[in-house]
Parts: structure tokens; sequence; C-alpha cells
């Protein structure tokens, strides 16, 4: 466990130490927005632990939003950090507004409500769950939201890990076998699927995106506006940045 865990500290990525550039630069040279899951690590901080996040890249080639997830599942206790919610956010895009959480916090009903009360028009949802209760999930949210949902999926082989992997001939004998069926999906606010699943295949997903289905989608339903009860129910999020430390100078 202790070489695995170097050995992803190793390849984490530290944004403040501009490990980020070259997407940065693919994102503006090509005038896109780039929304990708990355084991990250904070070098200048300790070091010594990993966090779960996904970042949005705007077309500008800055970085819009670092979230962290906020509950590693299970075993990933034992690599991941705690997120908290500073990058509990979303963020206007050329392509529309872009919220983001990660695999297991999608089954988080005040994770969703809170994105879904900053208006999120695409959610995205990077994710190694797979099968048809993660693909209900991607619609339900879409219906709950009505917003375009974005379910990227990982596919994964055998022969997708490396040959210098600790124990690999014994727990992955079979390169053919797949340990992740993918299942990437895109979906519409009304809930259809409109691209995918991408099942045990690798490849894209392509859909066109049309946000202004969104609006009219929250005419019969908009969970934080017209079909909500804050006189019932109120959700309180603590956005500032969780440190151990605070140091004070002079």
């Amino acid at each position: 466990m202790g070489q695995l865990h170097t050995r992803l500290l190793a390849n984490a990525v530290d944004i403040v130490n501009g490990d980020l550039k070259d997407l940065c630069e693919v994102a503006s040279a090509y005038a896109v927005t780039i929304v990708c899951g990355i084991n990250e690590c904070e070098r200048h901080n300790g070091g010594g632990t990993l966090y779960n996040s996904v970042v949005v890249i705007g077309t500008n080639g800055e970085v819009l939003n670092r979230h962290r997830k906020l509950m590693p599942t299970n075993p990933e206790r034992m690599v991941h950090g705690f997120g908290d919610a500073s990058g509990l956010r979303t963020v206007d895009t050329p392509v529309g507004r872009i919220g983001t959480l990660i695999c297991w916090e999608n089954y988080m009903p005040l994770a969703r409500y809170a994105l879904y009360a900053q208006g999120v028009e695409i959610y995205v949802a990077p994710t190694y769950d797979t099968g048809e209760g993660w693909i209900s999930t991607m619609r339900h949210i879409a219906l709950e939201g009505r917003c375009w949902v974005l379910g990227s999926g990982t596919s994964l082989r055998g022969s997708d890990i490396p040959d210098d992997f600790p124990s690999r001939a014994q727990l992955f004998p079979d390169p053919q076998e797949w340990i992740n069926d993918g299942d990437s999906v895109v979906v519409n606010p009304q809930g259809r699927i409109v691209a995918g699943p991408l099942h045990r295949e690798t490849g894209i997903v392509y859909a066109d995106i049309d946000v202004s289905l969104v609006a009219p989608a929250r005419r019969t339903l908009d969970v934080t506006g017209h079909y909500a009860r804050p006189d019932i129910f109120q959700l309180q999020v603590r956005r500032t940045p969780a440190t151990a430390v605070h140091y004070i100078d002079g």
C-alpha cells in the first residue's frame, strides 16, 4: 500500500505548482471548456494528502473552479482526504453554467441541491460507478434538477494496468477483462438519454447540448424555486475553506 501511495503522490497534480499548465494551454488555444478529474496534492502544504478532485478550465486557460470530493467512498478513505465546500460552486462558461460532483457524491441529495440552487445547467459527474443503477441516477438527476447531465465513466481493461504495477499478474491476470464497464452517458433535462451509454468500449461520447431547454423544463419543477418550501426546509452550506493551520504574523 505504501508503494502505491508513493506512486500516486508522485503522479498527483499540484495546481499551485502549475501542473495543469499544459491542459490550460490547450483550453486557451482551442477555446474549449475542459472538465477533468484529477488526483490532487498540495506539496506546499505538507504534500502527504491526496484529494479526489475535479477542475473546470475556461476558454481563456484559467482554472475556474476546483472541487474536492466531500466524502471519499468506502476504501477511498485510506487514500484520499476529505474535501470542503469551497469548490461546491457553479461557473459560467460559453456553453452554459457548469457544476460538478464526483462519483458517489451524486448520491448525496444536499450536495446536489446546492448545485441546483446555483442554477446549474450542465451537471458533470465523473465517476467510477457503472451499470443500470448509475445510469438511472444520471436520469433522475436530470429530471430532478431539470438540467443536462454528463456522466463521465471510467472504461478500464486489464491491459490498461501498467506492467510494473505491484502484483499485477495476480490481481489482473486477464488483459482482456473489463475491470470497469465505463457507461459514459449524456441525459437531457427531460431525463432522456441522448448519447451513450458507452458500455465496455473506449471512445468519446458526443452530443449537442442546448441549454435553452433548461428554463422551460423548470416551469413545472424548480426544486430550489417555486417547488421549494424554504419556510419548512433550509440548507446551509459552509463554503469557507477548511485549513488545519491559521498563521498570524506580526
